[in-house]
Order: C-alpha cells, then sequence, then structure tokens
C-alpha cells in the first residue's frame, strides 16, 4: 500500500505537483493532498489510481513481506 511519505517522494522524482498527480490519477487534488498530510487515506479505488498513476510513469514500489510500499525506484 502507497504511503504519504512514498506519495510524496515519487512526485518529487517526477517533479510533480499535487494538482498534477491528482490529474494524472483522476482523483480531486483535496484527495492527494489529504493523503499525504496524513488526514485520510483515500478509498480503495482512489488508492489504486494514485499508485496506477505512478506506475505509468515508471514508478516501481518495493514491498514488504505484507505487501506495504517501503521504497521506491523509477526512471532516471
Amino acid at each position: 500500500m502507497l504511503s504519504p511519505p512514498l506519495c510524496r517522494a515519487a512526485r518529487g522524482w517526477l517533479g510533480w505537483s499535487q494538482s498534477q498527480l491528482a490529474e494524472k490519477a483522476g482523483v480531486s487534488q483535496s484527495t492527494v493532498r489529504d493523503f499525504e498530510a496524513g488526514r485520510r487515506v483515500p478509498i480503495g479505488n482512489n488508492m489504486k489510481s494514485l499508485q496506477h498513476a505512478f506506475e505509468d510513469a515508471e514508478i516501481v514500489f518495493m514491498v514488504d513481506e505484507e505487501g506495504r510500499a517501503v521504497g521506491l525506484n523509477g526512471p532516471l
């Protein structure tokens, strides 16, 4: 599962603003803002959309044995 710090890190790696991520994922900017601030966890389909937006940009999330994202790698 994508975490707020990894979401910020992936955006930073790609040079995306919160509004750019929201547009690419098809979610509201408040969804991205509140998730990254730790105020709320997006509903399942929005979380998947965020992750897919990063994966479409060639960001690869490393996961632990419980399926939690613990790191990332991406295009240079």
